[in-house]
């Protein structure tokens, strides 16, 4: 139901599709021949689906379309975009250090590799090229000559270090388990780094003890307290803990590890970096680099509370201190100021509520005393960083669909904009170099670019775009342009939403829709290049697309993201229809007669909470939706969610519970449905899934389950991925445009 990041994750898999059709359903609007439909353009059956009870056979897979000449935005062109990480300036101010990332459809796997950017924009190089590798996590060296970086090469579990003016990587340090997360210290005495191991033991014996595991023949697992599972992965013991090398350097710039590494974490029953989704910024040195600050989700009610906390630990070892443990809310994100007086971090008020306002904390590490910064700023920040004279903080903050950087005065906490279009990410100080000042860089992307780097002043002027990784695919794609679409929602508030013609839009002509569903429910669809939910994979295929940030939306204000709590399928569903009417009336060359509704996660359950509650739709697609909430509260992991959401414990209050179950209302339901769901998702397990389908299948209601047994809640595996949007895509024409 959450939204959340992405993960790294392989790339193998396939799906088993499921058909059923009954004859006689008044809500089929065009009966599909026996045969079945493919998509225009079809020709080549996917070997790795499996059609399973149907007539139908698999879908089938449209050739990748060539480079040579231009064509409309498919799932090929997606999946081999190079993806440009985050920018990691040099101590110098000359170069951005970043990963890029590639798919090679033959080879079927991902590489993932080390390139840098001169900070003028003027060079790209780059660095590590072993195909089929994962180079990530990358460090520079104080001198910035050279850089430490995790690897999946040579088996993992070691940190390998390369100069920047050649030569082949060469292995640093080796570790029984693997490391990630790398971060150096302030004055280099120290690399941090993050590794999975059992509480109070050595990665050693962390190693000897997964290996005995392994040739043990009975893999029963046992559990006396939650969580049995979080995300996608079994409880296994093990967790995330940071770890200090002690570091010298010779004068050539190269680091020797001068000992053993050291678990600051000792004996502590939580992680850091927390799971199933965080990274380094849940951990950072001091500027003198005896000190460092992580973020920790600890106790046996981790399962139902989002009570983070930040904790500080001396880096040669000793008792670590919780500083935000008069806070129950989530509390994460530390930075210290450049003096090293002030620790930062980020907080939310309400325990139990991960969607609450994120706000500026400061902590007087001589006296002890907190205060707020930009209290009344209606706005949830993202991130923050420090500038260096200590006065002002650069954050980000999703404001009106976009992610936008501003500044904000440590003293006033006045707040004013720099960067303000599209979406803006892993913003980080370039320091002065030369004449050069202090410069911003982040990676900027919007709905008909992927990220590439940017660079302007602390004013946010004079921009530079720095890299240019897919230039030369995107100038061969066309894509369209969504706009800006305002109307009056529930209780007459002023809701945004988003239209976009298809590619290839032809004045008089009227175009089936696809109307997109937003999850979490506390999330947007926002300015942005999405790899799952990408508008222009609708448009690229014939269909103008809507979506609307209903009520409980981010970025538009926290009593607009607050009002969907208790009130599912109330202001939300409300938004949606009274949405769609508006944009029919304002754009007539949206069909109003052909619209087929799709989402995922809260934009799942939605399209079944819709299939009880209206027929003007001609199809809908749910992916990884809920249907039965009581159900759903007792084999999900993250119970604060259900908790804040439907007030209580369904033992309790079970009112909500049940009056927002689309499960109730399957005796209205008359809609053909697409129904997706992934077998390694935990938030919403794959029950939901199959419980929908046979609500469907014994209402005799033309339906569809694609079923991935290596997916999570999300898709992320190249081919699958190819696989679900030729079958979404296949679903939409079947009922919307029946002539192909």
């Amino acid at each position: 139901m959450q939204k959340r990041s992405s993960n790294r994750r392989s790339i193998t898999g396939f799906a088993v599709v499921l058909v059923g059709s009954f004859a006689g359903c008044s809500s089929e609007p065009t009966k599909p021949s026996s045969g079945g439909e493919v998509h225009a353009g079809a020709h080549s059956t996917d070997a790795d689906a499996t059609a399973v009870g149907s007539g139908r056979p698999p879908v089938a897979i449209r050739p990748a379309p060539s480079l040579d000449r231009k064509h409309a935005l498919t799932v090929h062109d997606m999946v081999r975009l190079e993806r440009v990480g985050a920018p990691i300036p040099s101590p110098d101010g000359q170069w951005l250090l970043h990963t890029r990332q590639t798919w090679d459809a033959d080879a079927n796997q991902k590489t993932t590799s080390l390139w840098v950017v001169n900070a003028d924009g003027s060079g790209t190089k780059r660095l590590t090229t072993a195909k089929g590798v994962a180079d990530f996590s990358p460090v520079w060296a104080p001198d910035s000559k050279s850089l430490l970086f995790c690897s999946s090469r040579d088996g993992g579990g070691k940190v390998w270090s390369m100069r920047l003016d050649g030569g082949e990587p060469r292995k640093f340090a080796e570790f029984a388990v693997e490391a990630d997360n790398l971060r150096l210290s302030p004055t280099g005495a120290h690399l941090a780094f993050s590794a999975e191991v059992y509480p109070g033991t050595t990665p050693e014996e962390t190693a000897k003890r997964d290996g005995e595991a392994a040739k043990n023949p009975v893999k029963a697992k046992s559990y006396e307290k939650l969580m049995v599972r979080h995300w996608d992965t079994w409880e296994d013991g093990k967790r995330n803990h940071v770890f200090v090398l002690p570091l010298a350097w010779d004068a050539d710039g190269n680091a020797t590890a001068t000992g053993a590494a050291v678990d600051l974490m000792k004996e502590l029953d939580a992680d850091c970096p927390t799971k199933p989704f965080g990274g380094s910024e849940d951990f950072v040195f001091s500027p003198d680099g005896n000190e460092l600050a992580y973020v920790v989700h600890a106790g046996a009610d981790r399962a139902w509370t989002t009570d983070l906390d930040v904790h500080t630990v001396p880096v040669a070892g000793g008792e670590a201190k919780c500083v935000t443990d008069a806070y129950r809310g989530s509390d994460k994100s530390p930075a210290y100021s450049p003096d090293g007086s002030t620790l930062l971090w980020l907080s939310m008020a309400r325990p139990g509520f991960e969607a609450d306002r994120q706000v500026i904390h400061l902590l007087d590490r001589a006296s002890g005393a907190v205060r707020t910064v930009a209290a009344d700023w209606d706005r949830s920040v993202g991130s923050a960083l420090w500038m260096p004279d200590g006065k002002t903080l650069i954050v980000t903050a999703e404001e009106e669909a976009r992610l936008r950087i501003f500044a904000v005065d440590v003293a006033s906490g006045g707040v004013r904009p720099l960067v303000t279009e599209h979406w803006n990410d892993g913003v980080a100080l370039i320091p002065a170099n030369g004449n050069e000042p202090v410069r911003l860089t982040y990676a900027m992307d919007s709905f008909t670019s992927p990220a590439e780097l940017f660079r302007c002043d602390v004013d946010g002027a004079n921009r530079l775009r720095l890299t240019r990784a897919n230039d030369a695919r995107i100038d061969r794609i066309e894509m369209s342009q969504p706009e800006d679409f305002w109307f009056e929602g529930a209780e007459g508030a002023k809701v945004h939403a988003w239209v976009a013609k298809p590619v290839g839009f032809e004045e008089g002509k009227r175009y089936p829709v696809a109307f997109v569903i937003h999850g979490g429910p506390q999330g947007a669809i926002g300015d942005h290049f999405h790899y799952r939910w990408n508008l222009n994979a609708f448009t690229g295929a014939g269909y103008a697309v809507m979506t609307v940030n209903f009520h409980g939306s981010t970025g538009f204000g926290q009593a607009f993201t607050d009002s969907i709590s208790g009130d599912w399928g109330g202001k939300p569903f409300e938004d949606l229809m009274k949405g769609l009417d508006a944009g029919l009336a304002a754009f007539p060359w949206m069909d109003g007669e052909r619209v087929g509704a799709l989402g995922a996660s809260y934009g799942g359950w939605m399209i079944n909470w819709i299939n009880g509650h209206t027929d003007r739709f001609k199809t809908l697609i749910c992916h990884d939706g809920g249907f039965d909430e009581a159900a759903n509260y007792f084999t999900t992991e993250e119970l604060w969610f259900p908790e804040w959401e439907y007030q209580g414990v369904p033992w309790e209050k079970p009112e909500l519970f049940e009056k927002f179950s689309p499960s109730r209302y399957v005796a209205d339901w008359k809609t053909p449905e697409l129904v997706i769901h992934g077998a390694n998702d935990f938030r919403l397990i794959d029950a939901e899934g199959l419980a929908a389908f046979t609500a469907l299948q014994r209402r005799g209601i033309p339906s569809k389950l694609l079923w991935f047994p290596d997916e999570n809640h999300w898709i992320l595996k190249p081919k699958n991925s190819i696989h679900w949007h030729e079958t979404v895509i296949e679903w939409l024409d079947r009922w919307l445009l029946p002539a192909r």
